[in-house]
Parts: C-alpha cells; sequence; structure tokens
C-alpha cells in the first residue's frame, strides 16, 4: 500500500498533497462526529415519542373518570336538559368526551412501540365502546320519564365502573410507558459506554493512522525543501557545483530543476565576472602604463632640461612639482576611488605640464563646483578625456586652441564636460567613435582606446546606465560629457 501510495504522490501537486493531508486527518473525525450525532438523534427521538405518549396519556388519567361521571350525573338528575334540543348539552357531551379519548389513544396506537402497550390500547378502546353503549341506554331512558332510579343505577354500576376501568388502563399503558424509558435509558448507557470505547478506540487508530501518514507524507515535502536548504547555504558559501535531485513530481521537482539551471549560470556569470575582472585589470594596467608612457616622460624631462639650460628655475621648479602631482595622483597609492578635488588636481597637473609644450596652441580652463569637490570618483576618468581632447581635437588645429573642464551637480548625478574648440569630426568619424567607445568595434591602433577604457571601467563600477557621451561638429570642436552618480566617502565601500 505505501509503494502504491508512493506511486500517486509522485503525480500529485504540492497542493494536493497538503489536501490530502488535511482530509485524511479531518474525514475520519467527520464520521465519527456523525456517527455519534446520528446515534444520539435516534435516542432522542425516541425518548422523546415515549414523553409524548405518557403526556397525552397522563391527560386523560384522572379529568376523564371525574368529567364523564359529572356529565351522565347531571344528565340524569335533570341539571342538562337532554330532552330540549335547543338546551340539550351546551356545556358537556358525553359522545364527545368518550371520542376525544377514543381520538387520542388511536393515534398513540400508531406511535407505541410495544406490542403490549398497542394492546392496551385496544383495550382501552373496547372499554370505551362499551362504555358508550352504556351512555345511550341512560341517554334513551333519560327521553322518557320515569327511569330515575334504573339510570342512577346504571350509572353507579356500568358508567362508574368502565370510567373506573378506563383508568385502571391508561394508568397501565403510562406505568408501562415509563417502564419503556428505564429499558431505553438502560440501552443507551450500554450503548453510550459501547460509544465511547468505540470512539477511544478509533481516535486512537485515527491518531496512529493519521500520525503515519502525516510523516509520511511530511516526508515527502519537507525533504527536498532540506535539500534545497542544504544546497542553497552550498552555494552561499561559493559551491556552485551543487546539485539537487528531487523526484516528487509537484512544485518542489520544477524548484529543484530551476534552482539547479540558476547554480549553473550563476556559476556561468562567476566565471564571467572573473574574466571580466582580469580584463578590467589588464585595462587598467594598459591605461596606466598609457599615462606613464616612455615618450610622456622623456618629452616632459627634455622641457625640463631645455627650462633648466635656459635658467628658467621658477618654470622647472613649476613643471617638476606638476610632474610629481601628476604621478602621485595617477598611482594613489592603489586606490580605485579618489576624491574629485584629487582628479582636478591631476587633470591640473597635467594640463599644466602640456602647456609647457604647447603654450603657442593651448590654453585651458577648469571650473567644477565647490560642492563637488569631496564626492568621489573613479581614478583617471577626465585625464584620458582631455588628453584626447588636446591630441585629436587641438594639435590638429591651426591656432590658438582652449580646453575647458566642467563639473556640477545635477539631483543625484554628477556631470562633467570636457569640451575644446579644435578641428572637430565629421559625421562619420564621430559614429565611429561612439561604437568603439561603447565596445561595438575595436580600433586596431587603438584610436579611442583611452575613452573606451573609461567607459568599461564606469559601466562595471557605477552601471550600465551611466558614461561617456559624444558630440562633435567638424571644424568648431568636440563635447564630452560624463555621467556618474553622486557617491560620498561613507558609501565608497558599497560601490566600489
Amino acid at each position: 500500500m505505501k509503494k502504491q501510495l508512493s506511486e500517486v504522490l509522485k503525480k500529485s501537486t504540492l497542493r494536493q498533497k497538503m489536501n490530502l493531508l488535511c482530509w485524511m486527518s479531518i474525514i475520519p473525525l467527520a464520521i465519527l462526529m456523525v456517527y455519534s450525532m446520528i446515534l444520539m438523534a435516534g435516542h432522542f427521538k425516541q425518548y422523546d415519542q415515549i414523553v409524548r405518549n405518557i403526556t397525552a396519556a397522563n391527560a386523560y388519567n384522572l379529568s376523564f373518570k371525574e368529567k364523564l361521571d359529572d356529565t351522565m350525573y347531571r344528565i340524569i338528575i335533570g341539571s342538562e336538559n337532554w330532552s330540549n334540543s335547543d338546551e340539550k348539552l351546551k356545556d358537556d357531551d358525553p359522545y364527545a368526551q368518550i371520542q376525544e379519548v377514543r381520538g387520542v389513544f388511536e393515534g398513540l396506537y400508531n406511535i407505541t412501540t410495544t406490542e403490549k402497550n398497542k394492546k392496551r390500547i385496544n383495550g382501552i378502546c373496547k372499554t370505551l365502546n362499551t362504555l358508550q353503549d352504556r351512555v345511550d341506554d341512560i341517554l334513551e331512558n333519560v327521553q322518557e320519564s320515569g327511569h330515575y332510579d334504573e339510570n342512577m343505577d346504571m350509572l353507579d354500576m356500568n358508567i362508574r365502573i368502565l370510567t373506573s376501568l378506563v383508568q385502571t388502563e391508561i394508568q397501565e399503558y403510562i406505568y408501562y410507558e415509563a417502564a419503556s424509558l428505564e429499558i431505553m435509558r438502560q440501552q443507551v448507557a450500554r450503548e453510550t459506554n459501547l460509544t465511547i470505547q468505540f470512539s477511544f478506540l478509533s481516535i486512537m487508530t485515527i491518531v496512529f493512522v493519521t500520525g503515519t501518514m502525516s510523516q509520511f507524507l511530511g516526508k515527502k515535502i519537507t525533504d527536498p525543501i532540506e535539500e534545497l536548504c542544504r544546497s542553497t547555504s552550498e552555494v552561499a558559501r561559493g559551491n556552485f557545483a551543487v546539485q539537487v535531485h528531487v523526484e516528487s513530481g509537484d512544485e518542489l521537482e520544477t524548484l529543484a530543476e530551476s534552482f539547479n539551471s540558476m547554480v549553473g549560470e550563476i556559476s556561468d556569470l562567476v566565471e564571467d565576472i572573473k574574466v571580466e575582472q582580469n580584463n578590467l585589470r589588464a585595462t587598467e594596467l594598459k591605461l596606466l602604463q598609457a599615462q606613464i608612457n616612455p615618450h610622456f616622460l622623456y618629452n616632459t624631462l627634455d622641457t625640463i632640461i631645455w627650462l633648466s639650460e635656459d635658467n628658467q628655475k621658477e618654470q622647472v621648479t613649476s613643471m617638476v612639482s606638476s610632474l610629481s602631482d601628476f604621478f602621485r595622483t595617477t598611482l594613489s597609492k592603489g586606490k580605485d576611488y579618489i576624491t574629485i578635488q584629487e582628479e582636478e588636481s591631476h587633470i591640473k597637473s597635467y594640463l599644466e605640464i602640456q602647456q609647457f609644450r604647447y603654450r603657442d596652441i593651448m590654453s585651458y580652463e577648469i571650473a567644477f563646483e565647490e560642492e563637488l569637490l569631496m564626492n568621489m570618483i573613479l581614478k583617471l576618468t577626465l585625464q584620458p578625456i582631455v588628453e584626447n581632447a588636446l591630441y585629436h581635437g587641438i594639435k590638429n588645429k591651426r591656432g590658438l586652441g582652449k580646453i575647458t573642464v566642467t563639473g556640477k551637480k545635477q539631483g543625484e548625478l554628477i556631470q562633467f564636460t570636457v569640451k575644446d574648440d579644435g578641428i572637430g569630426m565629421n559625421p562619420q568619424t564621430l559614429e565611429r567613435l561612439r561604437r568603439i567607445v561603447k565596445g561595438e568595434i575595436v580600433d586596431d591602433i587603438q584610436h579611442g582606446f583611452g575613452m573606451a577604457n573609461v567607459q568599461q571601467r564606469i559601466e562595471l563600477n557605477y552601471g550600465i546606465e551611466y558614461g561617456i557621451h559624444i558630440e562633435s561638429t567638424y571644424g568648431e570642436g568636440t563635447v564630452v560629457t560624463v555621467t556618474i552618480p553622486c557617491i560620498t566617502n561613507e558609501n565608497i565601500v558599497t560601490n566600489s
């Protein structure tokens, strides 16, 4: 049976299993309660019927004899003018009294449960018939005068004896109906004891069977859940090789399959993230290498030597200080985030160094709102864009050009703008640069590599909704907008 039940449960949903568990507890108890109520209702009906019989019979136990005897006496003495049809029996009619009692006992005959009492009812009805005959005799004599003494004898010898007999028979009927109550009481007591014993055994059986089945069904439900919990803990500890095996045929099996699929996808994502992190570190290394490239350093040192030979000590001191600040911020003790004030100092140092070399073609302006300076920014976010503006914008333009770097707060966002009035780009070049920045294409000669690297780092650290937007018009210049969220030093851990 247990094997058959297991097969049934495999084809059942979790809701059906829970409903089965519920009904297994309710139905046996409901059957026991219904059985007890039916038994009680049967006893009550039998008891109620006997009490009604006794009550109906008892109503005529004393009153019938007294009332009929008195009525016949008044008729005989002429108190009731029986011969005058207009005045005859205004208050009492012996026939009606006899008929009333007969009707009651004929009705009791149909509902009396014992055969002996039915025979007693038949005896009462026969006595009532005889009584009615004797009443007829007296009433016939009353119609004629001169039968007073005879009527009185008939009243004493017939009517009163017959009414006494009827009364005695009614009392016997009541007695034996009451005896039936005692018999029924004993029967109820026996059945009550049996019912209590049966109920106790039934309840114990129900509890045992329900407990056993509840444990069995509970294991079918809880075991897969416990296995899922254990597997979830394993996944939380980083074990993505765990798999859950559930063959319950219900929602738990579907949940287990979804869990296995999810764990597999998470494992793949973790591997992808590891690869992305490695790529990110490699890209950042390339970026740092680009910032500390020999050409930039050689050109700067050559400029310093040339200034020194020309005895321009103040310019040498200023350029060395700017170079020192530049590399100090570039390295930043290995930190990923620096303050916007430090980022501002970094691009200022870079532009000061470049201005020594390109003073004839480049000027610059940096304007950050004061309230932004203590917010945090991902290191090396703006300098590659400024460098791109210099080498691909200003240098390719004839005459003096200007680079303007601004920063302002817009709600919960910070927006930086690097604007140059250099050569600009035609629509085709602009679209190609945008695609390079988005990572859709890779330029073999690394045009836009620095900006693409910045975009990738922004997406990885802030989210894909942030990053770089480029606008450019050939012959007029280029505007690069960088949007990042406001991040303070307090929540930098959760965002780094």
